[in-house]
């Protein structure tokens, strides 16, 4: 028979469902994949010629066919994660970056976006050179 308390119980029930619901948390995205393209990066279907476009920090991306949207994903903001690669090590653990979708990459029909050399190089290793990833995203 146990001789705690029945507030001890309840305690440790309570600590447990909160531990459950953070774990349960620690991911919202959807899954895709992400390649690196190179410049140059105008026109754009988004923005054509225009070089303001670009965040300054140039982390952005073309959208695949999945969240194109015929046009739609102009100036979508997207965290963005790497959570594998086909070389072990290949993702930066914990990195995550926040892009901006400023072109289409429909005629790929392989990935759901395209990273720019920038953004894929802050998430993923040189090593793979700019090959597919797979990626966690969700819109911002």
């Amino acid at each position: 028979m146990s001789t705690k308390s029945p507030c001890f119980h309840i305690q440790v029930i309570g600590g447990l469902l909160f531990i459950i619901s953070m774990l349960a948390d620690l991911s919202h995205g959807d899954i895709g994949t992400a390649s690196s393209y190179s410049p140059p990066y105008v026109p754009t279907a988004c923005y054509g010629y225009d070089t303001s476009q670009f965040p300054t920090d140039n982390l952005f991306a073309a959208a695949g066919e999945e969240i194109w949207n015929n046009g739609a994903a102009c100036g979508t903001l997207y965290l963005v994660r790497c959570i594998s690669a086909e070389i072990a090590g290949g993702c930066i653990k914990g990195a995550a970056i926040e892009i901006m979708i400023v072109d289409n990459a429909v005629a790929t029909k392989s990935v759901t976006m395209k990273l720019s050399e920038t953004a894929y190089g802050m998430i993923a290793s040189d090593g793979l050179g700019g090959g597919i990833i797979n990626i966690e995203f969700e819109q911002v």
